[in-house]
């Protein structure tokens, strides 16, 4: 991008009738934004360009008038009280491109929003003003890129030959301690960390050391550089640092900033890292299966831009080499623009009267989402085979259902404590009493298995369970306070351990059960008889013989969770563990994990057993599911960001308290808000403390039965979040559905059923309102005239007489049957006669006995 950008400088300067004022300024501002740290965003034009921070908040420079800077209406405030004069630029429409004038593109400028314009007239201007902007919100900290920190080297070395920019370099005088090492062949590699980072923060003023995350050091070693004494030997900072990031998060970044982007600025065809090189530069030791895994993860692809690698074996090992083909400059951009710009997702509630087909379009709208339209359109004319995609999807668990009720809550819906016993647990533990443990609710549940969504690139790549075994393993015990450190250990040095006998397996004659009991029989730890069936027999057996590579295990917290699956890369190994136990490994490729864990039903029919090692049946286990989860890690190396979609739909959503069952979700349910989104909000839930936010492919659909209770009623923040869709009674649904089965709803039996339909509902309009009329799906099941008398008999009858409450006059004035001119066609009446005592009057008037008839009188409706 920055090759582009000064293509279009040079052009600019080729054409400015006005060089002698514009071209030293512009180019004056360009080394400033350069050596910023900032990220050229996707648009650049010949008068325009655009810088991201992270939040993917812009800042557009007009190149061509360089004074003007546009920024987000939000900012103003914060720039005016910081003495920059603004001007108010606010959006209008039909422009060029939809922009505010013909300099600014909808597609990567500030979209419908008003903007501002600063001028700025010279460079410590411009150092400010992006100093302001970087320290205004946490959230736009910055990160710096190589290329900056690059920058701000060769600015340091002009310095000392020739005092530029000294102003800025002198005022941190000479260097004591902590310098950061370029990722150039330079002369001199090392350099000064507080100048280095003075310079591209605008900033005279720094501490040196690792103490806040504003620090020096602490900002560059959070960026991926590593971070040396005068000597270049590695310094690793004190563990007691929460804000500095560490292990797989850090060899990801160092990685990614020391090998992959130098290759990829030379334009190499391919680059080979060494575990052990990586380690030794970066001063990790021992630290081999955590290089490797970190070297090898879907997080690193997306990282470094770079397609999965090659590897030599043995891996995990010291002499692993990972060999990467480094994605060009152009594809790196179009990779990364891809990956904030997610398909809108849908909030919608279908509304109208009972009847009129909410919930079946509410399946096809659920399928449509799913599938895409081009699919759902070939089962539009039938609804048994969309039922069956339907309920396949649902199978699958990309479609939920569920009904709102008065007594719905919260806990219900996003998630609450339950009462659990300690037998729930792999250590066996049981008792009488019971712990409340955080259980997630219908919402979290699928938001997190939307989380696992796949795109194009894993649907290609995509791993099944064909020809593999697939077991069930305990990773340490849930329940231990050391199980989470163990557990992250496990998934950073990709592999898995066991147990039991501290006796090592390497032996080829170990093959052979027999051998394995003999060795348990006379050198084991355990007391008792051991057998075949002994679990420090069989279990390890499962675990050198059984489980063969390319197997899948399943990693479970307890008996009611899953936590990772991974696939077994690695023969049996023996390893003697400090602490005593675990001794025994083999190597994984972990493929997801989640250390919170997810219910075991997502993938599998009951919850486990206590058994720390046993094969699961192909039959009981939801294989779509499971293979989902397996290719998940993919979808991080997906240029293309249309992820499968997920569909929670929620029936009667008006009957429950909105505000109580939907908490904190009412905020993070807007499309801008969700995750991937500009605006990407998380938040921490009340009971588990978890930071959570709902993915931009989890869409909702809601139905709302307007006879039950006014739309005007419902909470004004739901309804500005969705999207609502009014269902009402049609008559030319009424005639498709019928003539789909071969009938006429014009003369079905004599009956004009749409005349009646629409009949009914216009008196029902007249006596009462719009919302409570008859929908036209109560009459698409019927066949012949009986069908029609007993839904008007037991359905609607009894519904209008709810409706007017008991009001039979009125059920009468619907039906035609208001007064006696003109028969008796379904109700029929009788005069009671006033108790012996009382005169009419006194009971306020004519009292009458109403019953349905024997038989209906359609003529009214005759076809």
């Amino acid at each position: 991008m920055w090759k582009s950008f000064e293509a279009r400088l040079e052009e600019n300067e080729r054409d400015d009738k006005k060089r002698d004022r514009s071209m030293p300024l512009r180019r004056a501002l360009f080394d400033v934004l350069r050596s910023s740290g900032l990220r050229p965003g996707k648009g650049v034009t010949k008068k325009m360009v655009s810088f991201e921070f992270n939040a993917d908040e812009r800042l557009l420079w007009e190149i061509q008038s360089p004074s003007n800077f546009f920024l987000q209406i939000k900012w103003r405030d914060l720039v005016e009280a910081n003495n920059f004069v603004t001007d108010l630029r606010p959006y209008q429409s039909g422009m060029k491109d939809g922009g505010r004038h013909s300099a600014l593109s909808r597609d990567w400028s500030f979209g419908d929003a008003d903007c501002f314009v600063v001028r700025i007239d010279d460079t410590v201007a411009l150092r400010k003003l992006i100093g302001l902007l970087l320290q205004s919100n946490d959230e736009l900290t910055l990160t710096f890129s190589r290329e900056a920190v690059e920058a701000a080297m060769d600015a340091y070395d002009s310095y000392r030959q020739s005092g530029k920019d000294g102003a800025i370099f002198s005022a941190f005088g000479e260097p004591r301690q902590y310098w950061v090492r370029s990722t150039r062949k330079r002369p001199n590699r090392i350099y000064p960390s507080k100048p280095i980072v003075g310079f591209l923060r605008g900033k005279t003023q720094l501490n040196g050391g690792w103490g806040q995350r504003a620090d020096a050091a602490a900002q560059l070693y959070n960026a991926g550089y590593i971070i040396v004494d005068g000597d270049d030997v590695p310094v690793t900072p004190p563990t007691r640092y929460e804000h500095l990031i560490c292990d797989a998060d850090r060899i990801r970044l160092c990685a990614r900033n020391y090998y992959i982007e130098p290759a990829r600025e030379k334009g190499a065809v391919d680059v080979a890292i060494c575990a052990d090189d990586l380690g030794r530069e970066m001063g990790l030791r021992d630290r081999n299966p955590a290089i490797c895994s970190a070297l090898g993860s879907a997080e690193f692809q997306r990282c470094a831009q770079v397609p999965p690698p090659t590897h030599t074996e043995p891996n995990p090992s010291s002499s692993t080499i990972f060999t990467y083909r480094p994605i060009s400059a152009k594809e790196s951009s179009v990779m990364k623009s891809a990956s904030t710009a997610f398909p809108p997702s849908t909030n919608l509630i279908l509304y109208g009267p009972p009847g009129t087909g909410k919930t079946y379009t509410t399946a096809w709208e659920a399928v449509r989402l799913c599938l895409g339209d081009d699919a759902v359109e070939a089962l539009r004319d039938n609804r048994d085979t969309l039922m069956t995609e339907y309920r396949r999807l649902s199978d699958e668990g990309r479609i939920e259902f569920v009904t709102f009720h008065q007594s719905m809550a919260y806990e219900d819906f996003v998630e609450g404590r339950q009462p659990m016993t300690g037998a729930d647990e792999d250590d066996g533990v049981s008792s009488s009493g019971f712990r409340l443990e955080t259980v997630p609710g219908i919402f979290r549940r699928i938001a997190k298995r939307a989380e696992t969504g796949l795109g194009k690139t894993a649907m290609n790549h995509r791993m099944t369970v064909d020809g593999r075994q697939i077991f069930k393993m305990s990773v340490g015990f849930s329940r231990d306070p050391g199980d989470q450190q163990f557990f992250e250990d496990v998934i950073e040095g990709g592999y898995t351990l066991l147990d039991w006998e501290h006796i090592d397996w390497s032996d080829p004659k170990y093959e052979n059960i027999e051998e394995i009991l003999k060795a348990c029989q006379e050198h084991g730890r355990f007391e008792g008889p051991v057998t075949l069936q002994s679990g420090q027999v069989s279990i390890t057996d499962s675990f050198r013989n059984r489980l063969k590579i390319g197997d899948i295990i399943i990693a479970s917290k307890g008996n009611r969770l899953v936590r990772a699956i991974g696939e077994i890369i690695g023969n049996y190994e023996y390893q003697p563990r400090p602490e005593g136990d675990y001794n025994h490994r083999r190597a994984v490729r972990w493929l997801w994990h989640d250390a919170a864990g997810v219910p075991v039903t997502e993938i599998y029919d009951s919850n486990f057993t206590m058994r720390s090692l046993y094969e699961l049946k192909k039959e009981r286990l939801n294989i779509p599911a499971l293979e989902r989860y397996m290719n998940s890690g993919f979808k991080e190396a997906d240029t293309d960001t249309e992820r499968e979609a997920f569909v929670l739909i929620i029936d009667e959503i008006n009957r429950a308290n909105i505000s109580k069952v939907f908490g904190e979700l009412i905020t993070l349910l807007e499309a801008d808000k969700r995750l991937g989104q500009p605006n990407a909000i998380k938040v921490h839930l009340p009971y588990s403390g978890d930071e959570f936010g709902v993915p931009a492919n989890l869409h909702i659909i809601g139905t709302m039965n307007t006879a039950d209770r006014s739309i005007a009623l419902l909470d004004t923040a739901l309804r500005r979040r969705f999207t609502f869709r009014e269902l009402m009674p049609d008559v030319i649904e009424l005639r498709q559905a019928l003539a789909a089965r071969k009938l006429n709803a014009d003369n079905l039996d004599g009956i004009n059923l749409c005349k009646l339909l629409q009949t009914i509902n216009e008196r029902i309009e007249y006596l009462f309102d719009r919302e409570h009329q008859i929908g036209h799906a109560y009459f698409t099941s019927c066949s012949t005239r009986a069908d029609v008398e007993n839904v008007i008999r037991h359905k609607i009858i009894p519904l209008l007489a709810e409706y007017f409450y008991e009001d039979w006059s009125k059920v009468a004035a619907v039906l035609g049957d208001g007064d006696s001119t003109n028969g008796a066609h379904f109700l029929e009446s009788k005069r009671l006669p006033a108790p012996a005592g009382f005169t009419d009057d006194e009971l306020g008037g004519d009292k009458r006995r109403w019953s349905v008839k024997v038989a209906f009188d359609f003529s009214d409706f005759a076809a």
